[in-house]
C-alpha cells in the first residue's frame, strides 16, 4: 500500500515590509479578514499590478510607521496568520541593534589583529578590512561617495561653492588608495615565513681543571 503524504494547514502568509523604491511600508497577502486588521492599524487598500496590497499613508515619521506595523504584525499573528514583519520595522527591536553589532565585530577583529600568530592570520584581518568584495574601507568608500554625490547636488541646486564637496571625493580617492596598499602588505603577510621553533643544543660537559701538579718535599 502506498503511503499517503500528510495534509497540512497552510497559513495565510502576510509580509509588512518596506519598498525600497518609494520607501512605503506596505502589506502583502492575505484575506478580507488580515486586510480588516491592517486598515483597522491605519494601513490603506490599494491596486497593484499583481492584485489589492495595503500600504501606510504617506507623511508619517519612522517611528510612528514602526509602531503602526508592529502592532498589525501582532494583530494578524493573534489572529493566526503568519506574518515576517521586516526587523527595521519591528519597534520592539533593540536601539541601534545594527550599530552596535558593528562595533563588536570591529572590536573582535582588533583583537584578532593583536593576537594574530602567523602571517596567515595577519592576512586574513588585512583582507577584512581592505579586500575587493567586501572590505570594510570599501564599504566606507561607497557611503563616502554616496554622500559626496547628494551633497554636490545640493550645493549645486544652493549655487553654493562645491570645494567643500570636491575635497570629500579626493578623500574617497584616498581611501580606494588606502586600501590597496593594505592588500599588497596582506600579500606579504601572506608569504611570512613560518617560526621556526626554537632548537635547544645539548651542552657539552664541563671540562674538568687540570689539576696543578703536586709538589714533592724531599726528604
Amino acid at each position: 500500500m502506498k503511503p499517503t503524504e500528510p495534509e497540512f494547514r497552510v497559513m495565510e502568509y502576510i509580509t509588512i515590509t518596506q519598498d525600497a523604491r518609494t520607501g512605503l511600508v506596505i502589506a502583502l497577502g492575505g484575506t478580507q479578514e488580515a486586510a480588516g486588521i491592517l486598515q483597522r492599524h491605519g494601513f490603506l487598500n490599494a491596486p497593484g499590478p499583481r492584485g489589492e496590497y495595503h500600504r501606510l499613508p504617506h507623511g508619517l515619521t519612522a517611528q510612528d510607521e514602526c509602531h503602526r506595523a508592529t502592532a498589525a504584525s501582532h494583530t494578524l499573528l493573534a489572529a493566526g496568520y503568519s506574518v515576517h514583519l521586516a526587523p527595521a520595522l519591528n519597534a520592539f527591536a533593540p536601539p541601534d541593534d545594527g550599530r552596535d553589532a558593528a562595533r563588536r565585530y570591529l572590536a573582535q577583529l582588533a583583537e584578532r589583529a593583536f593576537d594574530a600568530h602567523s602571517g596567515d592570520e595577519a592576512a586574513t584581518v588585512l583582507t577584512e578590512i581592505a579586500g575587493p568584495d567586501a572590505g570594510l574601507l570599501l564599504l566606507v568608500r561607497e557611503a563616502v561617495v554616496g554622500t559626496y554625490i547628494a551633497w554636490s547636488q545640493l550645493l549645486q541646486t544652493a549655487g553654493a561653492d562645491p570645494e567643500p564637496a570636491v575635497r570629500l571625493g579626493k578623500t574617497a580617492d584616498a581611501l580606494a588608495r588606502a586600501a590597496d596598499s593594505i592588500l599588497i602588505a596582506r600579500n606579504h603577510a601572506a608569504h611570512t615565513p613560518k617560526r621556526l621553533a626554537p632548537t635547544t643544543t645539548p651542552a657539552s660537559p664541563a671540562q674538568r681543571p687540570t689539576a696543578p701538579p703536586s709538589r714533592h718535599s724531599r726528604g
